[in-house]
């Protein structure tokens, strides 16, 4: 295979498709995390102002929010709360004690009070189900409790709590207590945050568990991932101690990264279903999205393989199939160019390249058109070349003969020789004159059928009515020579030149009386046929060699001594008749019978 458009083809779409390929696959690689993460944080955008909708229309109860936080999470994979307007989860009836104060050192005005405290902020659910002994076993009902917290607005905030022991030291009353700082670390002991007493001021209360409730299992809990539950306490450390910009930070949206995971944290401010403020709080995982970037890596791995291996495929297919009508066109017009147009484009397409196979396949035809046609009169030329040469030939062949008598006849008058015969000697050079203008004549008459310029015309006749009327005019030929003719004609009307046909009639019937012996007969018959007529002209009583047979039809051919000049004649009226049937595309011949020779030819009948 030449380096030509098929190899080109394949280079360039090769070159193409990996192209195309290797922006793909590094476009994934570097804008896919991108696009997955913001599209992620849209539909969770989206998600959350559904959300605010249907909990404001439905949320009425502890259960209905926790279908609705639970059919959240399943269908965007995202943990969602309610959050009150101090960062207290809402709607916790499934896990929560209540607490009855019963003295307050600094804050009597707390005294008498029953408080509710949520659970989920200060210990595990599973705590209360763990295989082991249970780390809190003072916390149940009719058990004295110490808590301590803030008194924000004559509302007590708690931080922390224990088992109220009385012979311990105020600062080691809390044990095996749980803190959550600012930034929701546990710590053994409280650190006292000095820097806000003046704002909300610390309060130590005492008070006894008077109701105690628990989720049935730790699986139907509605808050079980510790991950979320701290970021929820970490937001309400940025609410209590002042940090969080309400005005900024209506709709926000934080980063997070924990063991190295990142993660999308989503806070909006809205209204609960009572009016007050509340925080939508959602936090959904970014894992997905790298786990799917690593699987994506490694998977390109092996698309990349087989894609190239199509793509190879494809490019060989599609590069000889676009190249194979150009193929095609090119081995076409090499063998235009070596004057050879059998071969057409075929036209499958109504593209450029159709339009250009068919222009192709119209030049050729043209050029075969315009080559047969200079071919053709270039055979006519040298067919008139050959003719006239022939011509001179002839006439020069011919004429020497006639020529030489008329000389000799001259010289004898001239002299004076012979007097008594002078009248003889004028008649003998008149008759070589005569002979000489029947012989240029029909030369010229041949000539002008072989020069291919002559157009036969053709007509409808009878031709019976033409063979009686030339036996009508030879009748006195025959009846010198005491011949006999015998005709059987039946009445058909055929096509042809009837002026021609009768000359070629005229040929055969006066060379069959000059050659037929005295007494002999000549036999006239026309056989009808299918789609033709066969007309015979039989002479009695000689014969042509076999071999002189196709040669009686050349010009001035005499072959034996009884066609000799003598005879009469110019030896040109069979070859006068051969092409004047051969204008007329039909067969002729020659052939021997039993005891002569027989001048046949055919014409078509009128359909």
């Amino acid at each position: 295979m030449k380096r030509g458009i098929v190899l080109k083809l394949f280079l360039l779409t090769t070159a193409l498709c990996m192209l195309i390929i290797a922006v793909i696959f590094i476009g994934q690689t570097l804008f896919f995390k991108q696009f997955y993460v913001h599209q992620k944080v849209g539909d969770v955008k989206a998600a959350l102002q559904s959300y605010k909708n249907d909990y404001l229309k439905n949320a009425t109860d502890a259960q209905t929010a926790s279908r609705l936080e639970r059919e959240f999470d399943q269908t965007y994979n995202t943990w969602i709360a309610v959050l009150d307007s101090k960062g207290n989860l809402q709607n916790t009836e499934d896990y929560f004690m209540t607490i009855r104060l019963d003295r307050m050192d600094d804050n009597p005005e707390f005294s008498g009070r029953e408080i509710k405290i949520p659970l989920y902020k200060f210990m595990n659910v599973e705590d209360f189900y763990s295989e082991n002994t249970f780390i809190y076993p003072w916390i149940k009902e009719g058990e004295p409790i110490v808590v301590e917290g803030l008194n924000m607005d004559k509302q007590l905030i708690i931080q922390r709590m224990g088992r109220s022991v009385a012979n311990l030291r105020q600062e080691d009353q809390l044990e095996n207590r749980q803190m959550v700082s600012k930034e929701y670390e546990v710590v053994p002991r409280f650190p006292s945050p000095v820097q806000y007493h003046e704002k909300y001021p610390n309060v130590l209360a005492y008070g006894t568990v008077t109701d105690l409730h628990i989720p049935e299992g730790a699986e139907s809990s509605r808050y079980t991932n510790h991950l979320f539950l701290d970021r929820i306490k970490a937001f309400q450390a940025e609410l209590l101690y002042g940090d969080y910009d309400h005005a900024r930070n209506a709709n926000h949206m934080m980063d997070y990264e924990e063991n190295h995971l990142k993660y999308k944290i989503f806070v909006n401010h809205i209204e609960d279903i009572n009016g007050n403020p509340a925080y939508l709080f959602a936090m959904t995982s970014m894992q997905p999205v790298s786990e799917a970037a690593g699987v994506m890596r490694h998977y390109y791995v092996y698309v990349v393989i087989v894609t190239l291996l199509l793509v190879l495929l494809a490019s060989f297919y599609y590069s000889r199939r676009i190249a194979r009508p150009l193929l095609r066109i090119n081995r076409t017009t090499q063998q235009m160019a070596g004057l050879d147009f059998s071969e057409k484009i075929p036209v499958t397409t109504k593209d450029e390249i159709g339009d250009l196979s068919r222009n192709i396949n119209e030049l050729s035809e043209r050029l075969q058109s315009h080559i047969l046609r200079l071919n053709k009169d270039i055979e006519k030329e040298k067919q008139l070349e050959h003719t006239r040469k022939e011509f001179i030939s002839g006439v020069s062949h011919e004429l020497k003969t006639p020529l030489s008598v008329i000389q000799s006849c001259l010289a004898i008058v001239k002299d004076g020789v012979a007097i008594h015969k002078r009248d003889y000697y004028f008649k003998a050079m008149e008759d070589e004159v005569k002979r000489m203008d029947l012989m240029i004549s029909d030369m010229l008459e041949l000539a002008k059928y072989e020069s291919g310029t002559y157009q036969m015309h053709t007509e409808s006749f009878y031709i019976d009515t033409v063979i009686e009327r030339i036996c009508a005019k030879l009748a006195v030929d025959i009846s010198d020579k005491q011949l006999h003719l015998h005709t059987s004609l039946e009445p058909v009307e055929v096509v042809g030149n009837e002026l021609r046909i009768e000359q070629v009639i005229v040929n055969f019937l006066t060379n069959a009386i000059r050659y037929t012996p005295n007494q002999q007969s000549i036999i006239v018959t026309t056989t009808e046929e299918r789609n033709s007529v066969k007309i015979c002209i039989e002479n009695k009583g000689t014969h042509i060699e076999g071999e002189q047979l196709e040669k009686i039809w050349d010009r001035f051919y005499r072959g034996e001594a009884s066609r000799q000049r003598s005879t009469g004649g110019t030896g040109l009226g069979l070859a006068i008749s051969k092409q004047i049937l051969e204008m007329h595309g039909v067969s002729y011949g020659a052939t021997h019978s039993p005891d002569g020779v027989i001048f046949y030819f055919y014409l078509n009948k009128k359909a």
